[in-house]
Order: C-alpha cells, then sequence, then structure tokens
C-alpha cells in the first residue's frame, strides 16, 4: 500500500503503533525517531533480512533508498502489509532528497540528478495489481474507496474516528485488492484457504532423519533440502548449497537440519550477516526438539564477544550461533561437527573461503531479492566451490527451491518488487545470442572481469558454425533504456550477474546519476556486453585541495585514491573515464567481445570524431586476479595502485589502472606507476606480504616502467648474488640487492613472461613454452623469488606451499632462479665470480 501523504507522520504513526498493540510485529524504517514502536534507519534496513514482520512501514520521504525497499519487501510475512509512506506520486520524481545528494557528484550539482527512476517506480506502483493507492490530506475529509462499496458510509464512519484520533483524512484512490469477488464471497470460514503448514510429508526412502523432521516440511522443495543435508553426516569432506528466493523456506529447512544433527549429538555452528537474521532457522530448531523434549538448555550466551543463541540437546549435540569473522576464524578448528551459513549472499569472498575448512559445511542463500543482490556467492564463490569439490574429491550437492510457503505462488508483491527493482533482471537466454562472434577475435582476452578462466587458461574458444550475426556498438541513453523494459532487464541483468555486488541502488544511479553512462554490443537487438562508465576528475582547485586534505568526494574514485591516499594533490585535475562495470553475456566468453566493447569506448572519447569534452585517461578498480591483470594489460591499461587491504564485498585486494589518452594523462600514469614500483619493493614484505604471488607477478608486470634502475648495483652486491647463486651465500646477505634483482625481473616481460597467465597454474608446472627463451624464469620460480626474497616468507611454509620436498631442495631450486637472473642481467663482475666457483 502507498500512502501519499504530509511530510508529517503523527496520524500514520498512530494507526502504526494502534497495529502493533494489536499483536502484531512492527517495523517502520525511517530517518524520524519519534515513533514508538520499532524503529529501523534506512541504511540499516538490511537488519530485516531473513526476519518476519506482519506490517513494515517505509518512510521515502528524506532519504529514499532503493535498497531499503529491497530489503523491507523480503521481510512481509504472507498476509502482511508493506506500507509506503510518499510524497504525492505525481510530484514525487521531481523531489531531491538525501539519497539524490549522493549522486550529486562533484562536478555536478544536485539540480543535475534526474528523477527517472521513481518515475518508473511510480508507474509501476500505479500499474501493478495488488496495490492500493491512499491519499492522506490536512483535512477532516471523508475517505472515498473507487469503484468499493458505499464510499460515503465507509467515509463517515471513518471520519468519525479519525476526529477521535485527531489525525488526517484519506483518500483511496486505488483499492490494490486482487480479487475482490473471491474475498467477499467464495472464501467462508467453512472453506478456509489450505496452508502448506497443514500438510504433512513422509520420509523419503532410505532417510536417516526422524520422521518428525520431514514431517515438519512445508513443502516439497524442503523435504529435498532436507534430504540433501544427510550429505553432510560424512563420512568425508562434504558441501551443501541451498538457493532460493525469498519466501521459500530455506532457513527453515537448515533448521530442521540443524535439529536433526543435534538430536544424533553433533554439534552445529549456524553463521550469518547477523544474530538477527537466523531467528527463523532456530525457530525451526526449537519446534522440533520442543516437540521430542529434547532441549537441555535454551539461553543467551556469550559464544561470540556478542550476544549470541545456542541450544543444547539431552543427546549432547548443540545449535549455536557465531558471528561470520569467529566462524571463519574457527573453521574445521573447533570441534564443531556441522557449519551452517545462512544468507551466504551477503558474506565477502573471502569469509565464504575461509568457511570451507569446515568438514561439512552448508550455504543458504537468496538468489533473487536484495539478498541475493550481492553476486559474490555465484559469480566467484561458486564456481570455486565446484573446481575444489571436483579437484578434492569432496561431496558437493546443490538444491534450488521454488515452491512458495509464506506466500502465494505468483505473489502480485513479489512480482511488482522483482519489477521495479529489477530483482530478477537476467541476460538474454544463451540460444538467441550464442553464435555472435567478433571476427578478429583474440585467441583468448578473459572476456570482461566476469570472466571465469579455465583452470589452466588453456582452453579454446568454442566454434560456431554459420554467418555470425552483426555486433552493434551503442550508447544507451536513460531514454532507451526507459522505452524498452526488455533492452534495461537485459543491460541490468549482465551487471548483476557479472559482478559481486550489484544492488537495487545501482539501478537508480544508473538511471539518475550525471556522472554514469552506458555504452554496450547489441546483436539481433539483445545485449551481448555492456559497460557502466563514471566520469571522474576536472576538480576545481577548492576540492582538490580539500580531497588532499582528508576530505572525501563522491563518484571520483580514482582521483580521491590518488589525492588522499597517494598524496597527489593535482590527481583531479585530468579528466577520466572510469570503467565501473563490464560485463559480456555468458555464453559468449572468450570470444572477443570485451575487447572490442572496451576498444570501441576508447575510440568514441579519444578517436578523430570524438565529439566530446577533453577525456585525459581511462580507468579501472577491480578486484585483482592474474586473469584479470591481464585482461586490462592487453587493453592498454597499466597498474598504478594496489590495495594494502582486502576488499570486504570481494575478498581480493583492489587494483586500479590507467589507460593514458592525452599527454596530461600520460604524466599522471607514470609518476604514480613509478611511485608503485617503489612501494612495492619494500611493501610485498610488509602490508602485502600475504598477497598472492600471481596476482603480485601480475601487477607487478603490468606497471609500465623501465625496471632497469634496480640494477645500479656495486660490485659487493653482485658477488653476494653469485655466492647465493653457485657457492656458499645465502641472499640474506644483501637482502635489499636481491629484492632489487628479483624486482626488475618480474617488471621485464621478457623474464617473468608478464605472469597474466591464471593462478590455478599447478605449483610444479616446468617452463612454459613462451618463456623458453635463455633467461626466462618458470612460474613455479616466479612464485618462489616472490615469496622468499620479496615476501619474506618462512622457508618451511614456502617448501610446503610450492610443493618442495625439503627446504634445502627450496633453497637450491632459489639459487638456480638467481642463476638465471645473474646469467641475463649479469656483467663483467659475474663472469669472473662465477668462473672461480667453476674450477
Amino acid at each position: 500500500m502507498t500512502l501519499e501523504d504530509h511530510p508529517d507522520l503523527e496520524g500514520n504513526e498512530t494507526r502504526a503503533a494502534a497495529t502493533g498493540e494489536a499483536g502484531l510485529d512492527v517495523s517502520i524504517v525511517s530517518t524520524r525517531e519519534e515513533f514508538r514502536f520499532d524503529r529501523v534507519a534506512p541504511v540499516h534496513a538490511d537488519d530485516l533480512l531473513g526476519t518476519t514482520r506482519d506490517v513494515v512501514v517505509l518512510d521515502c520521504h528524506e532519504r529514499f533508498r532503493p535498497n531499503a525497499l529491497g530489503q523491507v519487501v523480503g521481510a512481509v510475512d504472507g498476509g502482511g502489509l508493506l506500507v509506503l509512506v510518499t510524497p504525492p506520486l505525481a510530484d514525487w520524481p521531481a523531489i531531491r532528497d538525501g539519497f539524490d545528494e549522493g549522486l550529486a557528484v562533484p562536478p555536478f550539482g544536485i539540480d543535475d540528478v534526474t528523477g527517472r527512476f521513481r518515475d518508473r517506480l511510480v508507474s509501476t506502483i500505479r500499474d501493478h495489481e495488488g496495490i492500493a493507492i491512499v491519499d492522506v490530506a490536512d483535512a477532516s475529509s471523508a475517505v472515498a474507496v473507487q469503484g468499493e462499496g458505499d464510499a460515503q458510509g465507509e467515509g463517515d464512519a471513518q471520519g468519525e474516528d479519525d476526529a477521535d484520533h485527531g489525525s488526517t483524512a484519506a483518500t483511496v484512490r486505488d483499492p490494490g485488492l486482487t480479487n475482490s469477488s473471491e474475498r467477499s464471497s467464495e472464501r467462508s470460514p467453512e472453506r478456509p484457504r489450505e496452508r502448506s503448514e497443514d500438510r504433512t510429508f513422509d520420509a523419503p526412502a532410505g532417510a536417516a532423519f526422524p520422521d518428525a523432521v520431514y514431517a515438519a516440511c512445508r513443502t516439497r522443495d524442503q523435504v529435498r533440502a532436507v534430504r540433501a543435508f544427510e550429505s553432510l553426516r560424512g563420512p568425508g569432506p562434504a558441501s551443501v548449497v541451498v538457493e532460493s528466493d525469498r519466501g521459500r523456506g530455506k532457513s527453515s529447512a537448515a533448521g530442521l537440519a540443524a535439529a536433526a544433527f543435534a538430536l544424533e549429538g553433533l554439534d552445529v555452528r549456524v553463521t550469518a550477516p547477523s544474530v538477527d537474521a537466523v531467528g527463523p532457522l532456530f525457530d525451526r530448531v526449537r519446534e522440533v526438539l520442543s516437540a521430542r523434549n529434547a532441549i537441555r538448555t535454551v539461553g543467551t550466551v556469550d559464544v561470540t564477544d556478542e550476544d549470541g543463541r545456542r541450544i543444547e540437546t539431552g543427546t549432547g549435540g548443540s545449535v549455536g550461533y557465531v558471528s561470520p569473522p569467529v566462524a571463519a576464524e574457527r573453521a574445521g578448528g573447533d570441534g564443531a561437527d556441522v557449519l551452517i551459513v545462512d544468507e551466504a549472499a551477503a558474506l565477502p569472498v573471502a569469509t565464504l573461503e575461509a568457511l570451507l575448512a569446515a568438514e561439512a559445511v552448508a550455504f543458504c542463500t537468496t538468489i533473487h531479492g536484495y539478498e541475493g543482490a550481492g553476486r559474490g556467492f555465484s559469480v566467484r564463490f561458486l564456481d570455486r566451490l565446484r573446481a575444489e569439490a571436483g579437484e578434492t574429491g569432496r561431496d558437493l550437492g546443490e538444491i534450488r527451491l521454488d515452491q512458495p510457503i509464506r506466500y502465494a505462488r505468483d505473489d502480485p508483491i513479489e512480482r511488482w518488487a522483482f519489477r521495479a527493482l529489477l530483482l530478477d533482471a537476467a541476460p538474454v537466454v544463451a540460444e538467441a545470442v550464442e553464435d555472435v562472434w567478433v571476427d578478429d577475435a583474440p585467441e583468448s582476452d578473459g572476456s570482461g572481469p566476469n570472466a571465469t578462466p579455465a583452470s589452466d587458461g588453456s582452453d579454446p574458444a568454442p566454434e560456431v558454425s554459420g554467418s555470425a550475426p552483426d555486433v552493434t556498438y551503442r550508447r544507451l541513453t536513460t531514454d532507451d533504456l526507459l522505452a524498452d523494459e526488455r533492452l534495461l532487464a537485459e543491460a541490468f541483468g549482465l551487471l548483476v550477474f557479472a559482478h559481486y555486488r550489484t544492488e537495487p541502488n545501482d539501478l537508480a544511479r544508473l538511471l539518475d546519476a550525471p556522472n554514469l553512462s552506458v555504452r554496450a554490443l547489441t546483436a539481433r537487438g539483445h545485449v551481448v556486453a555492456v559497460a557502466l562508465l563514471a566520469r571522474e576528475g576536472g576538480l576545481s582547485a577548492d576540492r582538490r585541495a580539500s580531497v588532499y586534505e582528508g576530505a572525501r568526494v563522491r563518484g571520483n574514485m580514482v582521483p580521491d585514491v590518488l589525492t588522499s591516499q597517494l598524496r597527489d594533490e593535482d590527481a583531479g585535475t585530468p579528466v577520466g573515464i572510469r570503467t565501473m562495470r563490464i560485463a559480456t553475456h555468458p555464453a559468449l566468453r572468450r570470444r572477443g567481445l570485451g575487447s572490442q566493447l572496451l576498444d570501441r569506448v576508447h575510440d568514441e572519447f579519444t578517436g578523430a570524431e570524438a565529439d566530446h569534452a577533453t577525456v585525459d585517461y581511462f580507468s579501472v578498480s577491480y578486484g585483482a586476479t592474474p586473469d584479470l591483470v591481464r585482461f586490462w594489460q592487453r587493453a592498454g591499461y597499466g597498474t598504478v595502485h594496489v590495495s594494502t587491504t582486502r576488499n570486504d564485498a570481494s575478498g581480493e585486494r583492489s587494483a586500479v589502472m590507467i589507460r593514458p589518452a592525452s599527454a596530461a594523462g600520460e604524466r599522471l600514469r607514470d609518476r604514480h606507476a613509478t611511485a608503485l614500483r617503489d612501494r612495492l619493493r619494500d611493501g610485498l614484505s610488509d602490508a602485502l606480504r600475504d598477497l598472492d604471488p600471481d596476482v603480485a607477478a601480475a601487477t607487478i608486470a603490468a606497471c609500465p616502467v623501465d625496471g632497469g634502475e634496480w640494477l645500479s648495483l656495486d660490485e659487493r652486491d653482485w658477488r653476494a648474488l653469485v655466492a647465493a647463486a653457485d657457492g656458499p651465500g645465502g641472499y640474506e646477505v644483501v637482502p635489499g640487492a636481491a629484492r632489487d634483482l628479483a624486482f626488475a625481473a618480474l617488471l621485464d616481460r621478457d623474464v617473468s613472461g608478464g605472469r597474466g597467465r591464471d593462478c590455478d597454474v599447478p605449483n610444479n608446472s616446468e617452463r612454459d613454452a613462451l618463456d623458453d627463451d635463455a633467461g626466462a624464469l618458470t612460474d613455479r620460480e616466479v612464485r618462489l623469488l616472490i615469496r622468499t626474497v620479496l615476501q619474506s616468507r618462512p622457508r618451511e611454509e614456502v617448501a610446503d606451499e610450492l610443493g618442495y620436498e625439503s627446504t634445502r631442495q627450496c633453497l637450491r631450486a632459489l639459487g638456480s632462479a638467481i642463476g638465471t637472473l645473474l646469467d641475463r642481467y649479469g656483467g663483467t663482475v659475474v663472469a669472473e665470480e662465477r668462473e672461480r666457483f667453476d674450477r
């Protein structure tokens, strides 16, 4: 229901409070604090994820965040009420609020922000079934319900009630009923609607869990999910993945399985983004255990340095909540028999990977809706989980739940939310575009950052027969996108599918932010590749000074990093185009589409026919992997920064790369590439000591500077290095010289091979065919140099990681690698010194 009202919510608060006093669970999401019932700030609306409320009121006045709408929709129970309190719908798109201020990134102002997202949202509210629209006015007028009953009679009664409560009157312009005849006549107390909880299910043949656990399931999908959990009983390592849309009972299925494990005397750990999110799971645990009088203790205990949940059984089992960081730290080492991860898509990929250390682990996640809009789980983690299962023999079961529990199938409000926020946006089906090809496609270009490389980086692109359709480069304006819902859904769907953290807020940014624009490749009218571009830089002197002194600047990520972190006050002067997102259709990877899209973007802004204001550089920032670094390096980008901390969402360190487009852009890139080279030499043994060696090698190789000056070593340094390679010495005698030599080699693509290869090359791989020239290093030798010389990791640890039989063998291999570099870079002093050891 939508309430169009004036900003004073006093009357609505009275009604909501009365609803709460009636015994219903009510929450209001608002920036205001004067309410007498459960209030959640919009920025914390995610606290409602995984919870169930009878009524949720969303105040859309001061700061309407699309994320908040996506979050609260999933919290409303079947038969519950979602109330949006909005300005008058006709005026709302033109009203700017706190969220819009965040879209007005410098040098743009608030007047440059459009209201196209809210314009579309209002259209869906007016057009969709199941939504009542109520005008709330500052007058004691009667309520009028269009087309429903005797409006005047209802108005008299309501008017008296409003007068008693001193609240405002309302006009119901659309009752929002989906089937009023059924509600009023067809359903009677004698013929109640059948509910899913009224059904019972038998245990599947051969099931190990008690029959009562399966009888508590509410759908056949839940039965399948609970049965899948049985694989976690062992023997051997096992994982289960349970995916569903909201309201399908995945958390309940996990709770039923957890109760069954506890009845067997097993200890179950449950983790989720917040303890509140596991409420439904623990409700089902209590339901099963209470029915069997199996609960020994129920209480709130300090299990994670925060208030948590724990249930113990008389059989010696338990089900307890721990926070994700604690679960990751203890995975496989705290004595728990089973680990259950709820709302896994909301957790960082690094945390998910750490949780795999558990012998038996289940990941439950929402695949659509806000909970599933963070795509790290499906884009980055699930593929790794499948690969790990194939390599190690870990048992892996995947279950999807489709049948609703709390909602009717095809629930109108669920359909509205999915349409309004494009929560189920997806690329076009593969069959429609599977023959698309780029004529001059390279053998493998990574197909953009969403690519999932082959295990060894060598799988050829699939063969396509027949005539491929033409691929067209398009600038997709907001008008284009709003005029064609299919085009909008395909473009946004690709971004959602490819990126680990695309949110409903991003849809509003795409449609309203003045600094963003969309480019795409289309075939047969379908989007096959898409890029979201952000204009950055061109900042005033005052703005640059404030950023240098510590202020943040919205929407200017690269200038902000280079100015505030790397202390370059002039970094905000050049104008850049940053690729925020780039994605190719998953069925069209390794066909050159990502590379062609970038080439066309570069040509549009810098080519002979460019009609845009001056662009000085192109940039990108992303979670660095070797394959992605290689992709961007081939597109002409050079590394200028590697973050010293991991991204919370991706679990990876971010790399910033720049491709110059003018003399000013070239100067910007060169000075920061040089600074990065100097920083990494020592930083790899400090803040970047745990950086993956393949990522380190790739980012260094993509740093566009000459490494020759590193080799200004004196005679003593060269002689000590020869002793480390061929004689009785060790590189620790001259650690600085050893670092200089190793770093120079990594900057030299002829020696390091660029190291932009897939990170899954076996640790004991032999010399790459591309690197068989004299003085080249194998992948293993590159890793060895990075781990020992540059990162100063313990020898025993390095030997174990790289597959050496002993530390002695590891040191011999290190001497051989240093010797290879001496062959390439050494001069007369090295030759003379080596002769002494050859005698």
